[in-house]
């Protein structure tokens, strides 16, 4: 069992590591990464005028996720009855305000969380058209009524908080509804489902090998399994082969999509489980989608290694590193009577 702030930190922190990580390479092809790296391809966080690693809109959303899950917490707690898609889809009514987008009057009662007031968290970082045209449309996607086609792993890549939090019997079901609250294929939110699967398995104590295993035997118990299921059977596979990581990861794809996106990341970490470092530089020095395959890989290591794993030079200079121990710290607690907790995450 790794229910602790050891792997809670973890799981978080290193998907905003391997965010920023991403980051700077996001839209370069890998011969281009090469050309402006090295051999080797980007292997180090670049930092701001600050000294500070920056992470993009993936490690915000994840944020704004975790977030709108404790707001549920407190609800549920309080009133006894919550819905927490709904209360997710707030909390990213909070991010679209983040994002340069204005307050509208249907949804001024919740424009009151915690990370509304962090200044920092004001700042466009490459956020996902989907997201952007979903939430301002300001309907919430479900799985039953989906809100457009996308498969874009903007579902996928912010799900890692709901895999720490549910139980075996709604961590799947979570962290899919949580995505189709803007990604209407179901590659967009079973891929999220499985990831958030993942992350309950890593958790519980299961190996990496069986918690993949596990998400794939969940998946298929869903109707348009098969693009998901059928990728992360292709990197499982190609972890034992003989190609380099670039190859095997070309043979996934780029990771704009959500079963690539996580297909890469499982490769990665299965790839380098005891080395986060490692796996790290494999999952963002790719042709696609850098900070997501980065994110995620993070996520899934973090979880599994538990913070002592990233490299502390990293850590000391990611931005909002204490926001988001504390973010991890509450999900492990998930609610806490008292004046302090209900200002934080009022349920409204």
């Amino acid at each position: 069992m790794k229910r602790d702030q050891d792997h809670f930190r973890g799981c978080l922190l290193g998907g905003a590591i391997g965010d920023a990580l991403g980051a700077p390479v996001e839209f370069l092809r890998y011969n281009q990464i090469v050309q402006k790296y090295g051999q080797e391809g980007i292997h180090d966080l670049e930092f701001n005028g600050d000294g500070l690693a920056l992470f993009t809109d993936d490690t915000q959303m994840t944020l704004f996720t975790a977030e709108g899950i404790l707001m549920a917490f407190t609800r549920g707690n309080v009133k006894g009855i919550c819905h927490p898609p709904t209360v997710v889809f707030h909390a990213y009514q909070r991010w679209l305000v983040t994002q340069g987008y204005p307050k509208v009057e249907e949804f001024k009662w919740v424009y009151n969380g915690w990370l509304l007031g962090v200044g920092e968290l004001h700042a466009s970082r490459g956020p996902g058209s989907t997201c952007l045209s979903a939430l301002s449309s300001r309907k919430a996607g479900t799985i039953e009524t989906p809100i457009n086609n996308s498969k874009g792993c903007g579902g996928v890549m912010r799900m890692a908080p709901a895999g720490l939090v549910f139980d075996r019997d709604r961590v799947f079901s979570m962290g899919a509804e949580f995505a189709a609250l803007t990604h209407g294929h179901p590659s967009g939110y079973l891929s999220a489902g499985a990831l958030a699967q993942i992350i309950f398995n890593l958790i519980e104590g299961q190996n990496l090998e069986l918690t993949v295993e596990d998400a794939m035997q969940e998946l298929a118990k869903h109707i348009s399994h098969d693009e998901c299921t059928t990728c992360l059977r292709k990197a499982l596979s190609l972890v034992q082969s003989d190609l380099t990581d670039q190859q095997a990861i070309r043979q996934i794809g780029e990771g704009w999509v959500g079963e690539e996106a996580l297909a890469i990341a499982v490769y990665c970490a299965l790839k380098y489980q005891n080395d986060l470092r490692g796996a790290l530089i494999a999952a963002v020095n790719h042709d696609g989608d850098s900070d997501s395959t980065g994110a995620i890989t993070g996520n899934i290591l973090g979880a599994y290694l538990g913070v002592n794993a990233i490299p502390q030079a990293w850590l000391e200079r990611l931005e909002l590193r204490e926001v988001i121990t504390e973010l991890a710290d509450d999900l492990l607690v998930q609610y806490r009577e008292g004046e302090d907790w209900w200002r934080k995450y009022p349920g409204f």
